[in-house]
């Protein structure tokens, strides 16, 4: 079974809801996720599309929007101050923990949008996310040496090569979700998400009580 692959900015409000239910859904069905963080701004730059929040209309429907949907998910969220953060630093630390300390890196990033969207910290510091590493692991040594880690050219080339792989799949929102090749865009589209992975387990228990009888 192919991984569900769940595209998110640190600093979606959306993203942050679907993170709190991709994974209970996925394993319902006996799938994984793979998470991959994106600067969701730097990949609609890529694609020629323009910023989610750039006519105050839309902005002033949005925000009230991100209220709403949190509390039809009755998940515990704040606008935080600032909004939105810069976010590069704490996809960086994703990218860091998933290829070194895998283990870490989905605690991590729960840490990471919980932090943001619970507890108003402004995860644009480099020390915060530094810190939610550690929490993590101690793999990577003092908290000097993970800023160290985070500032350099291969961890910048990492997350711009995460990010150049989610324009050539399409990936413009945040979050995208793709099952078996087919996107989903927004964590309204959670319905629809349960439809397809149950629609796949059906065909899989239909071939396997086929198989069966072919016996």
């Amino acid at each position: 079974m192919r991984p569900i692959d769940f595209y998110f900015d640190f600093a979606s409000p959306y993203g942050y809801f679907m993170s709190e239910k991709i994974g209970a859904l996925a394993n319902q069905h006996g799938r994984s996720v793979t998470w991959r963080p994106i600067l969701l701004f730097a990949a609609l730059r890529l694609l020629g599309l323009p910023p989610p929040f750039e006519h105050p209309v839309k902005l002033d429907y949005i925000t009230a929007d991100f209220e709403r949907s949190a509390k039809f998910l009755n998940l515990d969220y704040r606008l935080p101050p600032g909004f939105p953060a810069l976010t590069q630093h704490a996809a960086r630390a994703f990218y860091l923990l998933n290829d070194q300390a895998p283990a870490a890196a989905m605690a991590y990033a729960h840490s990471v949008l919980r932090s943001y969207f619970r507890e108003a910290r402004d995860i644009s510091k480099v020390e915060l996310i530094a810190q939610l590493v550690l929490a993590q692991t101690e793999k990577f040594g003092k908290l000097s040496a993970v800023i160290d880690l985070l500032k350099s050219d291969a961890a910048k080339a990492r997350l711009h090569n995460a990010i150049s792989a989610a324009v050539e799949n399409k990936v413009f929102g945040s979050p995208f979700v793709v099952v078996d090749g087919e996107p989903f865009f927004g964590v309204d589209r959670l319905p629809q998400i349960a439809e397809k992975l149950a629609a796949v387990a059906r065909a899989r228990d239909d071939s396997t009580t086929g198989d069966k009888h072919d016996i």
